[in-house]
């Protein structure tokens, strides 16, 4: 039977001592820092991954365990593990249970960097499409002032971006361009980021509403989020709205 011992033991075995201080670096954990208090044991994504499918049986409150943990890599396992579960089930109620707790995660802190809301929230965001409420919950969530609430609002909104290929009959942009409107006056990078990836994304699906968004925020919207959002526009146009900007 899989526990959170179990689990932290296999990654054990991917932990590379030696690029713990590069990780705490890339992922900001110094005093002060949006990561503060991370510690890492130096294991890869892919590694971690593969971990929690040889554990996808793992109770949750053995899940839970390993969310406690101060080693990112546990509760990013911890995470996976969840996130396969949920795109396993298709029962309504346990889809809704492993939403609710995803939201107290974020809420506690236990979700507390920007890869591990950007592991999660494209996949649970999926348990909104269709609910009347939605819209509501990422608003809320936008005015928070816990940063990766607010990222995980943007973030949630890719799972409309794609819903056409996740099994619904249609995609929808309109929580993307709501959401990244109500986040251009953020302060943080980190969101910054979020926003315009996920323009990019929508716009990837609609670039004439891409630019329709453009042209009323490309001049005042911070510079980071404009540079991810035109990406994938050709040379000319990323030029014409650098300009603009």
């Amino acid at each position: 039977m899989s526990t959170a011992a179990s689990v932290k033991q296999d990654l054990a075995a991917f932990a590379r001592p030696e690029k713990e201080a590069t990780f705490s670096w890339f992922f900001k954990t110094g005093p002060g820092q949006y990561g503060e208090g991370d510690v890492f044991i130096g294991a890869k994504v892919p590694e971690t991954r593969s971990v929690a499918a040889k554990h996808k049986s793992l109770p949750q409150h053995e899940i839970d365990e390993l969310l406690a943990s101060e080693v990112h890599e546990h509760r990013q396992c911890g995470l996976f593990v969840m996130v396969n579960r949920f795109k396993r089930t298709k029962a309504a109620a346990e889809q809704q249970e492993m939403f609710d707790h995803y939201l107290q995660l974020l809420q506690e802190g236990r979700v507390n960097n920007w890869d591990l809301v950007d592991a999660t929230a494209p996949y649970l965001g999926a348990f909104l499409i269709g609910k009347p409420d939605a819209m509501d919950l990422l608003q809320r969530l936008a005015k928070s002032d816990l940063l990766w609430e607010r990222r995980a609002a943007i973030i949630f909104t890719f799972a409309f971006i794609r819903a056409d290929k996740n099994g619904f009959e249609n995609f929808d942009l309109e929580p993307t361009w709501a959401i990244a409107e109500m986040l251009l006056g953020d302060k943080h990078d980190l969101i910054h980021k979020a926003v315009g990836w996920m323009l990019r994304e929508a716009g990837k699906r609609d670039v004439e509403k891409l630019r329709e968004f453009l042209s009323r925020f490309a001049a005042t919207m911070p510079r980071t989020a404009l540079r991810y959002s035109i990406e994938k526009l050709d040379e000319t146009e990323r030029k014409y709205w650098l300009s603009v900007g």
